[in-house]
């Protein structure tokens, strides 16, 4: 390999790596593995799901196996921002609904789209478990609570 070669080592595979040869010899080392990838890559794409089975020697059906049975798991890419909007019981009773189809109509999206600019993906889920705060959105992990249809256009704003 030529010198220029070596200098075109992918960053994120090399965090990848680092990822599995700490996990691999877990009991258990799948999820570990799995949400440090979507961590670096942002998603789960294919090549690293192979990537991932090479490693460890875990079947690649295995893998998809987790990936499609766990929510927090990602096969395609999201925006910039991804928005978590709780229909949990209590954010349902106390409005989550109008929540949702404000943040919908704003972003001229539903749930599990991305805006075509790739600002924000968004996500209904069934708790954030903030239920005090109800109704509750998180962006990026960060939890807005007590949230009125109002108030939707001015969180959404601080985003890029």
């Amino acid at each position: 390999m030529s010198t220029a070669c070596k200098d075109l080592v992918d960053p994120k595979q090399i965090k990848l790596d680092e990822i599995i040869n700490k996990h691999k010899h877990d009991n258990g080392p799948l999820i570990p593995i799995l949400q440090g990838a979507q961590e670096v890559y942002g998603y789960l794409p294919a090549h690293v799901i192979k990537h991932i089975s090479k490693a460890t020697r875990i079947p690649v059906a295995r893998i998809y196996g987790v990936v499609t049975f766990y929510a927090q798991f990602r096969l395609t890419p999201v925006g910039r921002n991804l928005i978590n909007i709780c229909l949990g019981t209590a954010c349902h009773v106390r409005g989550g609904a109008k929540i949702v189809e404000t943040i919908e109509k704003e972003l001229k999206i539903k749930d599990g789209a991305t805006t075509e600019d790739g600002r924000f993906t968004l996500e209904v889920i069934a708790c954030i478990g903030a239920c005090g705060l109800a109704p509750v959105i998180a962006i990026n992990n960060e939890v807005y609570g007590r949230l009125t249809p109002d108030k939707i256009a001015g969180i959404l704003a601080k985003y890029e």
